[in-house]
């Protein structure tokens, strides 16, 4: 579904990545690990489109991202993508449920229809009785299960999440973990991880070891 070829990319003199091919299939959970500094944000920002290489190119299914214009790109990555973060990135102002429903109505789908998966969504992720609670008024883990339904309401080929438990007390991200696996089950949602945390990283289908801007190795 996912390739990267051959993804260079530097910033001012820094050699972020030095040639970086990976693939990413259906239905996987997969962890990007390795020390500060080696590429790894880099590299899931790269393949979840927020960046682009410098040379080589990142396909889904089978079509450049590259060869898209900025308007394309951005209607591409609304429909096939979402994201998690490690600070939850939800807007203060709304509520969970508006939080959650914004990707939703920026694609243009019907108010009703967006409105009715976002309940769905936050139900299944136990959290039907925040839904008209701002962000201040969530936990740490209430607010990243929010963001969490946020990145699933488009239904996106892929989730990409930086650091998503890295902001969480273990038992929080502990069940963080949890709900990525009963997606991947439940919904055959595909997950790509950024992560410090050993325990998920020994969770995931498949690592992807990076070391100073190349794969170290890949582990199962």
């Amino acid at each position: 579904m996912l390739q990267a070829v051959d993804v260079k990319k530097s910033y001012d003199t820094v050699d972020v990545l030095r040639g970086v091919t990976v693939e990413i299939g259906d239905a996987e959970v997969v962890s990007i690990v390795g020390a500060s500094g080696a590429g790894k944000s880099t590299l899931l920002h790269i393949l979840g489109t927020l960046d682009l290489p410098d040379s080589g190119d990142v396909l889904f299914d089978g079509k450049s991202v590259r060869k898209m214009k900025s308007a394309e790109l951005a209607r591409f990555r609304n429909k096939n993508l979402g994201f998690i973060f490690q600070f939850h990135n939800l807007l203060p102002e709304f509520t969970a449920l508006e939080n959650v429903m914004l990707p939703g109505l920026l694609a243009g789908k019907p108010e009703k229809q967006v409105k009715d998966r976002a309940i769905d969504l936050l139900t299944m992720l136990n959290l039907a009785h925040r839904l008209h609670h701002k962000p201040s008024e969530m936990s740490g883990g209430e607010q990243q299960r929010t963001s969490v339904s946020r990145a699933l309401i488009n239904s996106p080929k892929i989730v990409f999440a930086d650091e998503p438990s890295g902001n969480l007390d273990p038992k929080n991200a502990s069940e963080l973990h949890e709900i990525f696996f009963r997606l991947r089950d439940e919904m055959q949602q595909t997950f790509v991880i950024v992560t410090h945390n050993d325990e998920l990283a020994a969770m995931t289908d498949r690592r992807i070891v990076m070391k100073d801007g190349v794969l170290a190795e890949r582990a199962h």
